[in-house]
């Protein structure tokens, strides 16, 4: 058990009531840390999802209304044409789809200023009117609607598409005003900020603050409190300072699986976020991070790609595995593989394997070659024309086939196929305190350290760099180009020794 000082929500309304809330210390019991950064709890749908797909379903059918009362008063008051457009209810639909279709494009139906954007709205609709003109151009040029039937179509969509959105707009406001429709939402700042914050957010008048914080909620010893309570809450978004998050934006993850949009509140510095778009409220720009519709849900799939894709490969490369094996007894006395205690996934220990390509006192042979490392830094060893690797060692290093048995430490579950790369306690123990962020992930056979220079790389600090870059981006798709890369980088044998 730890005190954490997060703010009661007994005290706090809606936001536009003036109560301040009071600060008073709520205890939570540590819960078991994931086993990924990127992992969550389990999968669940993002939160507020109720109300947004409320939102797009209220405003598609504003504009079905809308576009088809449209057509209907275009044709009976326009000049009549006898054609399949004014008869068939097909071309009605048709008309609806692209319309629809057309709004959507615009991303009209997306929350706050963008669904008011009149301007796109009129765009929209004049651009699916004319489409419609094309596609009866090319589909029957001889019968389509009199000049004055389009004319009014036209016309008529424009105001009753535009029409529609204000009332929605006013009825929003009026709900809002009484309490209902908002989001609930948890407010991480700190002290000196949260003035000038919370009267941002006030602009906005769509939120309910169930509760606010400093930055201290989100350190490592705070965090699964923090984390909990906003479980608890059912919060769906949160609004975090960048002065808060700027040193830890590997928090971010625990936004995503969590299901909770993160707003990055503005601030007078640069601010960027790998995976943050730019939204306003209040008329202020800032960033957002969304929680994607079903949270939790890759990281989980990361772990059965690895699964079934090393049971695959094993079973694929089990012939070259024994002519390995062959090769390296032939080679140089000693056992066929090399089992190596690396630092992985919170800082836990596991044996490595790899094929042998070393002699066999390798290790105590290092500390005579310290001087020789080719780091700058001295946190890794890297060396060319090492004496300790054997004749098949270097075609097996040139090739990286000496990391093919760590498909065994993917299959239980010690290391994934991308990732940072696990390092020796050697390594480890010269770490600053920046560095053991890659430790919160699962290490990898492969990364993106090693698709961008593997051994050319001559600085630590530029690995690192690079591990955070991948953790801050990662996604399925990501992997999957590290993964191809990967391919290329070994058969062009790059940066390898």
């Amino acid at each position: 058990m730890y005190q954490n000082p997060l703010i009661n929500n007994k005290a706090t309304k809606n936001i536009n009531t003036g109560v301040i809330p009071i600060m008073t210390y709520r205890s939570f019991p540590v819960v078991n840390f994931q086993p990924d950064l990127r992992s969550a709890k389990g999968t669940n749908l993002r939160k507020g999802i109720t109300i947004r797909i409320l939102r797009v379903v209220t405003l598609v059918l504003l504009d079905i209304i809308a576009l088809s009362f449209a057509w209907r008063l275009a044709i009976n008051f326009g000049t009549f044409l006898e054609s399949p457009w004014t008869e068939k209810p097909s071309f009605i639909l048709l008309n609806l789809i692209v319309g629809i279709g057309m709004i959507a494009t615009k991303g009209l139906y997306s929350p706050g200023v963008y669904r008011r954007n009149y301007t796109a709205l009129i765009k929209a609709v004049t651009l699916s009117a004319i489409f419609l003109l094309l596609i009866a151009f090319f589909y029957e040029p001889d019968d389509y609607l009199s000049r004055s039937s389009f004319l009014l179509f036209w016309l008529l969509s424009v105001t009753f598409t535009c029409a529609g959105r204000l009332i929605f707009d006013f009825s929003t406001k009026l709900l809002r005003k009484k309490g209902a429709i908002r989001y609930p939402i948890f407010v991480i700042t700190d002290r000196q900020e949260q003035d000038d914050h919370m009267r941002i957010i006030q602009n906005e008048n769509c939120y309910t603050v169930e509760g606010i914080a400093d930055s201290k909620c989100l350190d490592k010893v705070n965090r699964e409190a923090t984390f909990e309570l906003l479980r608890q809450q059912g919060i769906v978004e949160a609004f975090v300072s960048w002065n808060a998050i700027k040193n830890r934006l590997y928090v971010c993850w625990h936004f995503q699986t969590a299901g909770i949009t993160l707003r990055i509140l503005p601030t007078n510095d640069h601010i960027h976020h790998p995976k943050s778009i730019f939204w306003t409220i209040g008329n202020v720009p800032c960033l957002t991070i969304p929680a994607p519709i079903l949270a939790g849900s890759d990281f989980w799939i990361k772990r059965c790609f690895d699964l079934c894709a090393s049971i695959i490969l094993l079973t694929l490369f089990s012939p070259l595995y024994l002519t390995i094996a062959l090769l390296i007894k032939l080679d140089s006395p000693g056992p066929i593989f090399f089992r190596q205690e690396r630092v992985g996934l919170h800082c836990k220990k596991f044996k490595i394997w790899k094929f042998r390509t070393m002699v066999t006192n390798a290790e105590k042979l290092q500390a005579a070659l310290e001087a020789k490392n080719e780091i700058k830094d001295g946190v890794l060893f890297k060396m060319k024309d090492d004496p300790r690797i054997t004749r098949i060692g270097k075609y097996l290093r040139l090739y990286s086939l000496d990391e093919l048995p760590q498909l065994f430490n993917v299959l239980v579950g010690d290391m994934s196929l991308v990732g940072p790369r696990p390092l020796p306690n050697r390594d480890v123990e010269k770490f600053q305190k920046p560095h053991f962020i890659r430790q919160e992930v699962l290490p990898g056979i492969t990364g993106l350290w090693q698709v961008s220079g593997r051994s050319d790389i001559e600085k630590f600090e530029d690995a690192v760099k690079l591990d955070i870059t991948y953790i801050e981006n990662w996604s399925i798709l990501l992997d999957l180009r590290i993964l191809f890369q990967t391919v290329g980088v070994v058969l062009k044998k790059t940066g390898a020794y």
